[in-house]
């Protein structure tokens, strides 16, 4: 399927690791040129080197920005410019703690890195996509929003503010030819998770298991991401669409 993106210029938050980096190679692989972003100067260059010798047609560029104030983002969107199609608010922090030790430090760190890193971005570059009639803004979140965990309170909260600021940024952006999604991975197998299970059950290990039998792959999850972006999906916006083997255990509109 031709998603129509051959062309577009995409910013990923946090994609100079991890699910970030599946994302940025996925959308390179539809044609789109990719700026990988990281915090410091040199985080992005392994994946920028990665994406540019493969096949893909996109071409990756590394940027650098502190997302945790508005002066890194101002440094980020500097070197973002006005070529601007597609944003992918990606990067996130899932850091420990229980209710009896997570600091008010931790909780507003949490909200920062999780919650406002998201909002600085989005902001900075609602200008640039609205001004040319056409644009994609993807938040990443987690199926934690719908079923948190006694563990990580502080992270599951701000992340549960995603839904509302999604809704709201669509609502906000109606009619411009932007659309504003969310994608609420469950766990996924990344090198650490397949560590910590190394064959057990998922239940045994994480407290839930999947329908699937098994955690979603970070491909999986950059295809989805992907797709929210194309023209095919012009009709979704406003949506938390959860890629999570069937973990929520939930009905919801």
């Amino acid at each position: 399927m031709d998603l129509g993106i051959a062309g577009r210029t995409a910013l990923v938050t946090g994609s100079y690791r991890g699910t970030g980096a599946a994302i940025a190679a996925s959308l390179a692989a539809e044609g789109v040129d990719v700026l990988v972003h990281g915090f410091e100067p040199g985080q992005p260059d392994a994946v920028v080197a990665d994406i540019n010798a493969s096949a893909a047609p996109g071409r990756a560029t590394g940027v650098v920005g502190d997302l945790l104030t508005d002066e890194g983002v101002d440094r980020l969107m500097a070197a973002v410019g006005t070529d601007l199609d597609i944003v992918v608010c990606n990067y996130g922090l899932a850091e420990g703690g229980r209710w009896a030790t997570a600091s008010d430090d931790d909780w507003f760190d949490s909200y920062n890195r999780n919650v406002m890193s998201a909002v600085r971005v989005a902001r900075a570059a609602m200008p640039l996509l609205t001004g040319q009639g056409w644009g994609r803004i993807v938040l990443l979140g987690t199926v934690g929003s719908v079923r948190p965990a006694a563990q990580r309170p502080q992270y599951y909260a701000a992340k549960g503010a995603l839904p509302a600021i999604t809704v709201s940024l669509a609502k906000e952006l109606a009619d411009t030819g932007v659309t504003v999604n969310l994608v609420s991975p469950g766990i996924i197998a990344t090198a650490e998770v397949m560590e910590r299970l190394r064959g057990r059950p998922m239940e045994e290990v994480f407290g839930m298991s999947t329908l699937t039998g098994r955690p979603a792959e970070t491909g999986e999850v950059a295809d989805l991401v992907t797709y929210v972006c194309s023209n095919q999906a012009a009709s979704i916006t406003g949506t938390n669409l959860r890629i999570d083997s069937g973990t929520a255990e939930a009905v919801s509109p």
